[in-house]
Formats: structure tokens, C-alpha cells, sequence
């Protein structure tokens, strides 16, 4: 009993190294086929596999269209050229052609007239002078035998020298004070020849009147001329 249990154990009946001995190296090469042609074959048929539709994301975007041309310069207005108007009635700029210039006069020893002109003229001159030349200027005209009056182009004198009036007593007294109006005559000399009262203080005129004849002025020119003029000046009278 205990031998048949164990009787595979001491007598297998499978024996290593009972096969041919070409066995396990055709297996290996049967294997190495199998597996060459199950990774070689697709690979060879790649170019029938289908693209897969995310190498798309990756593909940049076309460039944008170029910019168009600019416009060709616009053509410049031509340009306009005013016509001059011409004016029948202006003198002429240039001589005619029809007018010839005149030769000149022969040089002799004697000078020659021309008809129509005076004795004693300028050879060649105009026709309508005057025997012995233009006269003189007339003088200027003598200055005004009366007076003139300050004013206008007639400055008044400046007084040179002053007298002043004597209070009267009287006036003093009478506590009467105030400005006396004279009109006074100037000679050519500055003197003053006369005299008169436009505003009146009775009690001062005759005092006024005789300062105001001892005053002197610059003498007053007219075209150059010493004159004779009227202007009036005033007397003030204060009570101290």
C-alpha cells in the first residue's frame, strides 16, 4: 500500500528529458514570431490608421490678410493764373516803337536858340521864359503895425522883471483885499506901454496899475520880427 502511494514519487512515470531535444528552442522561436507579428504589423500599417482630431489644437491660426495698398496721392488742382486786366486808359510802359530818339544838337561855339524862347536863356531850354531869369521872392510881408493879441501861435512873453503893487493905506485900513484884472500892452522892447483895468477893485487899481507898467517881458517875434502884443495879467492884493 505505502509503495503505491509513493510509487509515482520513487518511479515517476514522467521523465525530464524524455523529449527530442529541438523542442524548446523551436517553442522560443515560435514564441518571438507570435510577438514580432503581433507589434511589427501595426506598426507597418500605420499610415492607414485614422489622424486623431486633437493634433488639430495644436495647429497656429493663418496669419492675417495684409494691409491694403494706400490710395494713390490725390492729382494737385492745376493752378490758375489770373488774367491781367488791361486798362485802355493807362499810360504805356514802354515808349512806342514808332517814336525815333532825336539826335543830338551839333556842339558849336555859339550857343543856338530855340524858337520862341528869350535872349539870355539856357540853350535847349523851354519854350515861354522870362527875360533876365525868375524874379526874386517877394520880402516877407512887414510885421502888424497895431498890437496882437496872446493866443494861438503867439506865445506870451515871460516876465523878466517884477514890481510888486504898495498897499494902499486905505485899503488896509478898510480891511479890502482881492485880485485886480489888467490888460496890458507890451511893446517890441518888453516894456509895457499901456494899461487897463478889466476887473475893478477901486480902492486897489490905481496901485496895481502902477506896478504892472513897471514890469518888463521878453520881447514877442512874429515871422522873425519883434511885435507889440495885448495879454492879460493880474494883481493879487492879501491882507497879511
Amino acid at each position: 500500500m505505502p509503495r503505491d502511494m509513493f510509487g509515482d514519487v520513487v518511479d515517476p512515470s514522467i521523465k525530464v528529458g524524455s523529449q527530442a531535444w529541438y523542442t524548446v528552442p523551436v517553442s522560443i522561436l515560435a514564441h518571438i514570431v507570435l510577438f514580432a507579428a503581433v507589434i511589427i504589423i501595426p506598426l507597418m500599417a500605420a499610415d492607414v490608421l485614422p489622424t486623431p482630431d486633437t493634433m488639430m489644437a495644436f495647429a497656429a491660426p493663418p496669419p492675417p490678410p495684409p494691409p491694403p495698398p494706400p490710395p494713390p496721392p490725390a492729382a494737385a488742382p492745376p493752378k490758375v493764373v489770373p488774367t491781367p486786366v488791361t486798362n485802355p486808359n493807362a499810360a504805356p510802359t514802354e515808349a512806342p516803337k514808332e517814336i525815333v530818339p532825336e539826335a543830338p544838337a551839333p556842339a558849336t561855339g555859339v550857343s543856338e536858340g530855340v524858337p520862341g524862347g528869350v535872349e539870355g536863356g539856357i540853350p535847349g531850354g523851354t519854350i515861354g521864359g522870362v527875360v533876365g531869369g525868375l524874379p526874386a521872392p517877394p520880402p516877407p510881408p512887414p510885421p502888424p503895425s497895431a498890437p496882437v493879441r496872446v493866443g494861438g501861435n503867439i506865445k506870451a512873453p515871460t516876465k523878466t522883471r517884477n514890481v510888486n503893487p504898495i498897499y494902499p493905506p486905505i485899503a488896509q485900513s478898510a480891511r479890502v483885499q482881492g485880485v485886480v484884472i489888467i490888460e496890458a500892452t507890451i511893446g517890441p522892447d518888453g516894456r509895457v506901454k499901456d494899461a487897463k483895468v478889466l476887473r475893478s477893485i477901486p480902492l486897489l487899481d490905481q496901485a496895481a496899475l502902477d506896478a504892472v507898467k513897471q514890469w518888463q517881458f521878453t520881447p514877442t517875434l512874429l515871422n522873425g520880427v519883434p511885435v507889440p502884443v495885448i495879454m492879460t495879467v493880474t494883481v493879487n492884493f492879501t491882507l497879511q
